[in-house]
């Protein structure tokens, strides 16, 4: 598994082109040759077309690591998954720093819901490894979860004044929505109702951002 893929050199795209193509390496030290065969994943959080187009990775490299390419969407548009996520990660480092936390509290998990998380999966584990060592509750509450770094607007500086725009609407839409059903818990007609708008029009903002209301209704059950 390499991750990152889009941050190594050129010198290793070099060596690991060299490696698809022959199958062959040599450790670190020793000057014969071992074969290895092996399959491939490889990750990345960047868009290698672009990196291709401008020269910052190697084309045939691209297309020998992209047989198969799977797209994940970013966490803030499958939000189903931050629950389990979130416990997975709370009984990892429970075990790990032998504390007696056990579980997330309703509430605290609709608040995880209602963040956007920026730095994705790794943001999530990040915070609730933070929280582990940090809390004196046996059940997480809301209070022990600060989002201070949560980004409030977004840099114009590399874009245009359309694109940007579209990009803060996003957010918002987003954000409201998230915490509109986070309130009513998953009840969309007075979600709606709060927002001002009628059901169908309300129900066409969360099929645009991919938001499922049955997240926000179990959220407590996870």
């Amino acid at each position: 598994f390499l991750d990152e893929i889009g941050d190594i050199s050129q010198a290793v795209q070099v060596k690991l082109l060299r490696f698809l193509q022959e199958k062959e390496f040599k450790r670190l030290g020793h000057a014969k040759i071992s074969k290895a065969d092996v399959r491939i994943i490889a990750a990345t959080n960047k868009d290698l077309r672009e990196a291709v187009k401008a020269n910052r990775f190697r084309e045939d490299l691209y297309y020998r690591l992209n047989i198969i390419p799977i797209t994940l969407p970013p966490l803030r548009s499958r939000r189903e998954d931050i629950p389990p996520l979130a416990n997975h990660f709370l009984r990892r480092f429970a075990a790990r720093y032998d504390r007696a936390v056990q579980s997330i509290s309703e509430k605290a998990m609709l608040k995880l819901l209602s963040y956007p998380w920026p730095g994705n999966v790794r943001e999530l584990e990040n915070k609730i490894q933070q929280v582990l060592v940090l809390t004196g509750h046996r059940v997480v509450q809301p209070e022990d979860f600060s989002f201070d770094d949560e980004p409030t607007s977004i840099d114009p500086a590399d874009k245009k004044f359309n694109e940007a725009k579209r990009e803060v609407v996003e957010a918002f839409e987003r954000n409201y929505i998230s915490t509109l059903l986070t309130t009513h818990r998953g009840n969309v007609s007075r979600a709606a109702r709060q927002a001002g708008k009628n059901r169908r029009a309300f129900f066409e903002l969360m099929r645009k951002h991919r938001i499922d209301a049955d997240t926000f209704r179990n959220a407590g059950q996870a």
